[in-house]
Protein backbone atom coordinates (compact mmCIF):
# COMPACT_ATOMS: atom_id res chain seq x y z
CA UNK A 1 0.00 0.00 0.00
CA UNK A 2 1.33 2.94 -0.78
CA UNK A 3 -0.92 6.07 -0.69
CA UNK A 4 -0.28 9.41 -2.30
CA UNK A 5 -2.51 11.94 -0.24
CA UNK A 6 -3.37 12.02 3.75
CA UNK A 7 -6.85 11.36 3.00
CA UNK A 8 -5.82 8.11 1.40
CA UNK A 9 -3.68 7.39 4.26
CA UNK A 10 -6.06 7.95 6.67
CA UNK A 11 -9.40 5.69 5.18
CA UNK A 12 -6.04 2.61 4.96
CA UNK A 13 -5.82 3.26 8.25
CA UNK A 14 -9.18 3.34 9.03
CA UNK A 15 -9.88 0.04 6.80
CA UNK A 16 -6.67 -1.90 8.01
CA UNK A 17 -7.68 -5.36 9.40
CA UNK A 18 -4.27 -6.05 11.23
CA UNK A 19 -0.94 -4.90 11.73
CA UNK A 20 0.85 -2.29 9.66
CA UNK A 21 4.45 -2.16 8.74
CA UNK A 22 5.29 1.23 8.30
CA UNK A 23 7.85 2.30 5.65
CA UNK A 24 9.57 5.05 4.42
CA UNK A 25 12.56 4.42 2.58
CA UNK A 26 13.49 1.59 3.65
CA UNK A 27 16.91 2.82 4.40
CA UNK A 28 17.13 2.71 8.14
CA UNK A 29 14.46 0.61 9.74
CA UNK A 30 15.66 -1.27 12.95
CA UNK A 31 14.20 -4.87 14.61
CA UNK A 32 11.70 -6.87 13.03
CA UNK A 33 7.97 -6.50 12.92
CA UNK A 34 5.42 -8.16 11.23
CA UNK A 35 2.32 -6.57 9.49
CA UNK A 36 1.17 -5.65 5.94
CA UNK A 37 3.77 -3.10 4.15
CA UNK A 38 2.22 0.38 4.03
CA UNK A 39 5.06 2.79 2.51
CA UNK A 40 4.69 6.33 2.75
CA UNK A 41 7.06 7.27 -0.14
CA UNK A 42 3.76 8.54 -2.05
CA UNK A 43 3.26 11.41 0.44
CA UNK A 44 6.17 13.84 -1.50
CA UNK A 45 6.20 17.30 -2.01
CA UNK A 46 7.37 20.35 -0.74
CA UNK A 47 4.71 21.95 0.74
CA UNK A 48 6.30 25.67 1.92
CA UNK A 49 9.78 26.53 1.69
CA UNK A 50 11.10 30.24 3.00
CA UNK A 51 14.72 30.87 2.70
CA UNK A 52 14.46 34.21 4.80
CA UNK A 53 12.06 32.97 7.65
CA UNK A 54 14.82 29.51 7.79
CA UNK A 55 11.53 27.11 7.68
CA UNK A 56 10.78 24.18 5.65
CA UNK A 57 7.55 22.58 5.21
CA UNK A 58 7.76 19.20 3.35
CA UNK A 59 5.60 15.76 2.96
CA UNK A 60 7.07 12.86 4.83
CA UNK A 61 8.09 10.89 1.83
CA UNK A 62 10.09 13.86 0.19
CA UNK A 63 13.46 12.05 -0.44
CA UNK A 64 15.93 13.84 2.09
CA UNK A 65 18.87 14.15 -1.05
CA UNK A 66 16.25 15.99 -2.27
CA UNK A 67 15.44 18.61 0.31
CA UNK A 68 19.47 18.82 0.76
CA UNK A 69 20.21 19.81 -2.51
CA UNK A 70 16.85 22.14 -2.55
CA UNK A 71 19.11 24.20 0.67
CA UNK A 72 22.34 23.63 -0.50
CA UNK A 73 21.05 26.01 -3.36
CA UNK A 74 20.17 28.58 -0.95
CA UNK A 75 22.98 28.26 1.74
CA UNK A 76 20.79 26.37 4.05
CA UNK A 77 20.81 23.20 5.64
CA UNK A 78 18.78 20.96 8.10
CA UNK A 79 21.12 21.63 11.87
CA UNK A 80 21.09 17.78 12.60
CA UNK A 81 23.99 16.35 9.77
CA UNK A 82 21.21 13.22 8.88
CA UNK A 83 23.17 9.59 9.24
CA UNK A 84 22.89 7.59 5.68
CA UNK A 85 22.31 4.38 7.32
CA UNK A 86 22.87 2.72 3.78
CA UNK A 87 25.97 1.27 4.07
CA UNK A 88 25.79 0.30 7.66
CA UNK A 89 22.81 -1.94 7.14
CA UNK A 90 23.61 -2.88 3.43
CA UNK A 91 20.30 -1.06 2.18
CA UNK A 92 19.36 0.26 -1.32
CA UNK A 93 16.01 2.95 -1.56
CA UNK A 94 15.89 6.59 -1.11
CA UNK A 95 15.90 7.96 3.05
CA UNK A 96 12.84 10.22 3.29
CA UNK A 97 11.81 12.73 5.69
CA UNK A 98 9.08 11.36 7.77
CA UNK A 99 11.88 8.01 8.30
CA UNK A 100 14.58 10.30 9.13
CA UNK A 101 12.10 11.99 11.94
CA UNK A 102 10.65 8.01 12.94
CA UNK A 103 14.26 7.18 13.50
CA UNK A 104 15.42 11.02 14.97
CA UNK A 105 18.16 10.78 12.62
CA UNK A 106 21.42 13.11 13.96
CA UNK A 107 24.76 12.95 13.31
CA UNK A 108 28.12 14.28 14.70
CA UNK A 109 26.59 18.29 15.04
CA UNK A 110 23.96 17.04 17.93
CA UNK A 111 26.49 17.88 20.44
CA UNK A 112 25.94 21.64 18.66
CA UNK A 113 23.01 22.23 17.21
CA UNK A 114 20.46 19.44 18.53
CA UNK A 115 18.77 16.11 17.63
CA UNK A 116 16.77 15.93 14.71
CA UNK A 117 13.39 16.26 17.20
CA UNK A 118 15.11 19.99 18.63
CA UNK A 119 14.87 21.32 14.46
CA UNK A 120 11.20 19.74 14.19
CA UNK A 121 8.72 22.50 14.67
CA UNK A 122 5.61 20.46 13.61
CA UNK A 123 4.24 17.14 12.37
CA UNK A 124 1.06 16.01 10.53
CA UNK A 125 0.42 12.16 11.40
CA UNK A 126 -2.45 9.73 10.79
CA UNK A 127 -3.26 7.89 14.32
CA UNK A 128 -4.68 4.22 14.91
CA UNK A 129 -8.22 5.21 14.87
CA UNK A 130 -7.38 7.05 11.22
CA UNK A 131 -7.96 10.19 12.58
CA UNK A 132 -5.33 13.03 11.15
CA UNK A 133 -4.02 14.70 14.05
CA UNK A 134 -1.96 18.15 13.35
CA UNK A 135 0.69 19.32 16.41
CA UNK A 136 3.08 22.48 16.35
CA UNK A 137 3.59 24.98 13.52
CA UNK A 138 5.94 26.94 11.11
CA UNK A 139 7.47 28.41 14.43
CA UNK A 140 9.14 27.28 17.92
CA UNK A 141 6.35 27.81 20.44
CA UNK A 142 5.17 25.98 23.42
CA UNK A 143 1.99 23.73 23.72
CA UNK A 144 0.10 22.13 26.42
CA UNK A 145 -0.89 18.42 26.70
CA UNK A 146 1.23 16.22 24.66
CA UNK A 147 4.33 17.83 23.07
CA UNK A 148 3.10 15.55 19.90
CA UNK A 149 6.42 16.89 18.00
CA UNK A 150 8.58 15.04 20.28
CA UNK A 151 6.93 12.27 20.87
CA UNK A 152 6.74 11.49 17.35
CA UNK A 153 10.88 11.98 16.45
CA UNK A 154 12.33 8.50 17.52
CA UNK A 155 8.57 6.59 17.82
CA UNK A 156 9.64 4.24 15.11
CA UNK A 157 6.74 4.24 13.60
CA UNK A 158 4.89 3.13 16.24
CA UNK A 159 2.34 5.65 17.62
CA UNK A 160 0.93 7.20 14.15
CA UNK A 161 1.92 7.07 10.29
CA UNK A 162 3.65 10.61 9.70
CA UNK A 163 2.47 12.53 6.52
CA UNK A 164 4.08 16.23 6.74
CA UNK A 165 7.12 17.51 8.54
CA UNK A 166 7.95 21.01 9.39
CA UNK A 167 11.63 21.82 10.27
CA UNK A 168 13.40 25.12 11.21
CA UNK A 169 16.75 25.75 9.37
CA UNK A 170 20.20 26.67 9.59
CA UNK A 171 22.89 29.01 7.24
CA UNK A 172 25.73 26.80 5.77
CA UNK A 173 28.67 28.16 7.49
CA UNK A 174 31.31 30.22 5.95
CA UNK A 175 34.21 28.29 6.62
CA UNK A 176 34.38 24.82 8.32
CA UNK A 177 38.19 23.45 9.95
CA UNK A 178 38.94 19.99 11.28
CA UNK A 179 41.37 19.44 13.85
CA UNK A 180 43.21 16.15 14.35
CA UNK A 181 44.98 15.14 17.17
CA UNK A 182 47.60 12.11 17.20
CA UNK A 183 46.07 8.97 18.09
CA UNK A 184 45.61 8.76 21.86
CA UNK A 185 44.13 5.84 24.12
CA UNK A 186 40.18 6.28 24.24
CA UNK A 187 40.10 7.37 27.97
CA UNK A 188 42.87 10.65 26.62
CA UNK A 189 40.62 11.22 23.69
CA UNK A 190 37.78 11.47 25.57
CA UNK A 191 39.40 14.17 28.34
CA UNK A 192 40.57 15.84 25.20
CA UNK A 193 37.19 16.03 23.56
CA UNK A 194 35.14 17.35 26.94
CA UNK A 195 37.58 20.17 27.35
CA UNK A 196 37.22 21.21 23.38
CA UNK A 197 33.48 20.98 23.87
CA UNK A 198 33.68 22.65 27.55
CA UNK A 199 35.71 25.67 25.66
CA UNK A 200 33.97 28.75 24.34
CA UNK A 201 35.11 27.68 21.08
CA UNK A 202 31.85 26.84 19.96
CA UNK A 203 33.23 22.75 18.52
CA UNK A 204 30.58 21.37 16.57
CA UNK A 205 31.68 18.04 16.47
CA UNK A 206 34.03 15.96 18.60
CA UNK A 207 34.82 11.86 17.94
CA UNK A 208 37.26 9.46 18.69
CA UNK A 209 38.42 6.98 15.65
CA UNK A 210 40.91 5.01 17.08
CA UNK A 211 43.92 4.06 14.79
CA UNK A 212 42.73 7.53 13.17
CA UNK A 213 42.54 10.12 15.25
CA UNK A 214 40.44 12.20 17.72
CA UNK A 215 38.49 14.89 15.61
CA UNK A 216 37.44 18.54 16.44
CA UNK A 217 35.74 20.98 14.13
CA UNK A 218 35.04 24.09 14.23
CA UNK A 219 32.08 26.34 11.84
CA UNK A 220 31.27 29.85 11.02
CA UNK A 221 32.46 32.95 9.44
CA UNK A 222 36.16 32.69 8.35
CA UNK A 223 37.55 35.30 11.04
CA UNK A 224 35.95 33.85 13.60
CA UNK A 225 37.05 30.09 12.71
CA UNK A 226 40.41 31.01 12.09
CA UNK A 227 40.65 32.45 15.54
CA UNK A 228 38.86 30.11 17.31
CA UNK A 229 40.93 27.07 16.04
CA UNK A 230 44.52 28.93 16.98
CA UNK A 231 43.05 29.06 20.36
CA UNK A 232 41.88 25.45 20.96
CA UNK A 233 45.20 24.15 19.39
CA UNK A 234 47.03 26.17 22.23
CA UNK A 235 44.17 24.53 24.77
CA UNK A 236 44.84 20.75 23.75
CA UNK A 237 48.45 21.45 23.60
CA UNK A 238 49.07 18.99 26.15
CA UNK A 239 47.51 15.93 24.35
CA UNK A 240 49.68 17.09 21.06
CA UNK A 241 49.72 18.83 18.01
CA UNK A 242 46.16 19.42 16.81
CA UNK A 243 46.63 19.63 12.76
CA UNK A 244 44.12 20.56 10.43
CA UNK A 245 42.71 17.23 7.88
CA UNK A 246 39.95 16.81 5.32
CA UNK A 247 36.42 16.75 6.42
CA UNK A 248 36.01 12.83 7.84
CA UNK A 249 33.05 13.46 8.97
CA UNK A 250 30.44 11.86 6.51
CA UNK A 251 32.48 8.79 7.79
CA UNK A 252 32.08 9.25 11.23
CA UNK A 253 28.39 10.01 10.87
CA UNK A 254 27.41 7.56 8.74
CA UNK A 255 29.66 4.92 11.00
CA UNK A 256 31.79 3.92 7.74
CA UNK A 257 34.58 1.92 9.48
CA UNK A 258 31.88 -0.68 9.97
CA UNK A 259 30.78 -1.19 6.64
CA UNK A 260 30.96 -4.52 5.08
CA UNK A 261 32.31 -5.83 8.43
CA UNK A 262 31.18 -8.86 9.54
CA UNK A 263 29.33 -8.70 13.19
CA UNK A 264 26.88 -7.09 14.67
CA UNK A 265 26.73 -3.19 15.41
CA UNK A 266 25.57 -1.83 18.50
CA UNK A 267 24.64 1.54 19.48
CA UNK A 268 25.29 3.18 22.79
CA UNK A 269 24.09 6.17 24.41
CA UNK A 270 25.70 6.80 27.86
CA UNK A 271 27.94 9.27 29.93
CA UNK A 272 31.08 10.36 27.84
CA UNK A 273 33.30 9.59 30.90
CA UNK A 274 31.93 5.88 30.79
CA UNK A 275 32.61 5.11 27.74
CA UNK A 276 36.03 3.99 27.28
CA UNK A 277 35.38 1.61 30.13
CA UNK A 278 32.34 0.69 28.52
CA UNK A 279 33.66 0.30 24.95
CA UNK A 280 36.73 -2.64 26.95
CA UNK A 281 33.96 -4.36 28.60
CA UNK A 282 32.27 -4.93 25.04
CA UNK A 283 35.70 -5.43 22.92
CA UNK A 284 35.56 -5.47 19.40
CA UNK A 285 35.91 -2.23 17.37
CA UNK A 286 34.70 1.12 18.21
CA UNK A 287 33.58 4.30 17.54
CA UNK A 288 33.41 7.56 19.77
CA UNK A 289 31.03 9.94 18.51
CA UNK A 290 29.44 13.36 20.75
CA UNK A 291 32.73 13.26 22.43
CA UNK A 292 31.87 9.93 24.11
CA UNK A 293 28.30 10.11 24.28
CA UNK A 294 28.00 8.17 21.16
CA UNK A 295 29.87 4.44 20.98
CA UNK A 296 29.50 2.44 18.03
CA UNK A 297 30.63 -1.05 18.80
CA UNK A 298 31.07 -4.04 16.41
CA UNK A 299 31.26 -7.40 18.26
CA UNK A 300 30.68 -10.91 17.30
CA UNK A 301 27.54 -11.94 15.44
CA UNK A 302 24.81 -13.15 18.06
CA UNK A 303 26.56 -11.34 21.00
CA UNK A 304 24.05 -10.19 23.77
CA UNK A 305 26.07 -7.01 24.14
CA UNK A 306 24.09 -6.11 27.06
CA UNK A 307 24.79 -9.05 29.43
CA UNK A 308 28.98 -8.61 28.61
CA UNK A 309 28.86 -5.02 29.30
CA UNK A 310 26.63 -5.76 32.18
CA UNK A 311 24.30 -2.13 33.69
CA UNK A 312 25.59 1.43 32.65
CA UNK A 313 24.13 4.47 32.70
CA UNK A 314 22.49 4.96 29.41
CA UNK A 315 21.10 2.94 26.78
CA UNK A 316 22.31 0.01 23.81
CA UNK A 317 20.24 -0.17 20.88
CA UNK A 318 21.40 -3.38 18.08
CA UNK A 319 21.39 -1.58 14.78
CA UNK A 320 22.51 -4.36 12.60
CA UNK A 321 22.52 -8.05 13.71
CA UNK A 322 19.86 -10.76 14.92
CA UNK A 323 20.70 -12.05 17.95
CA UNK A 324 18.04 -13.23 20.78
CA UNK A 325 17.49 -10.09 22.63
CA UNK A 326 15.68 -6.76 21.78
CA UNK A 327 16.49 -4.15 19.45
CA UNK A 328 15.70 -1.88 21.97
CA UNK A 329 17.03 -1.18 25.12
CA UNK A 330 14.20 -2.63 27.79
CA UNK A 331 12.91 0.22 29.59
CA UNK A 332 12.25 0.68 33.58
CA UNK A 333 8.88 -0.66 34.68
CA UNK A 334 7.29 2.60 35.22
CA UNK A 335 8.19 4.23 31.97
CA UNK A 336 7.72 1.26 29.87
CA UNK A 337 4.05 1.92 31.58
CA UNK A 338 3.78 5.29 30.14
CA UNK A 339 5.02 4.04 26.78
CA UNK A 340 2.16 1.52 26.55
CA UNK A 341 -0.24 3.66 27.73
CA UNK A 342 1.08 6.09 24.96
CA UNK A 343 0.37 3.37 22.22
CA UNK A 344 -2.46 2.59 23.49
CA UNK A 345 -3.50 6.24 23.39
CA UNK A 346 -2.71 6.76 19.63
CA UNK A 347 -2.92 3.65 18.02
CA UNK A 348 -5.57 1.31 20.34
CA UNK A 349 -5.67 -1.35 17.56
CA UNK A 350 -1.92 -2.17 17.78
CA UNK A 351 -1.91 -1.62 14.26
CA UNK A 352 1.81 -0.16 13.90
CA UNK A 353 4.68 -1.53 13.86
CA UNK A 354 3.60 -3.76 16.70
CA UNK A 355 6.47 -5.40 18.95
CA UNK A 356 8.91 -3.55 17.90
CA UNK A 357 9.08 -0.85 21.17
CA UNK A 358 7.13 -2.75 23.38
Amino acid sequence: MRPSTETELAEIVLGAAGPLFIRGGGTRAIGRTAGDPLETAGLAGVRLYEPGALTLVAGAGTPLAEIEAMLAGEGQRLPFEVPDMRGLLGRDGVSTLGGMVAANASGPRRIQAGACRDSLIGVRFVDGAGQVVKNGGRVMKNVTGYDLVKLLAGSHGTLGVLSEVSFKLLPMPERTVTLALPDLAPARAVEAMAMALGSPFDVSGAAHWPGRGTFLRIEGFEASVRYRTARLRALLARFGEAGEVDDPWAEIRDVAPFHAKAGDVWRLSLKPSDAPAVAERAGGAALFDWGGGLLWVLCEAGTDLRGRIGPFAGHATLVRGTPPVATFQPEPLPLAAIAASLRARFDPRGLFNPGLMA
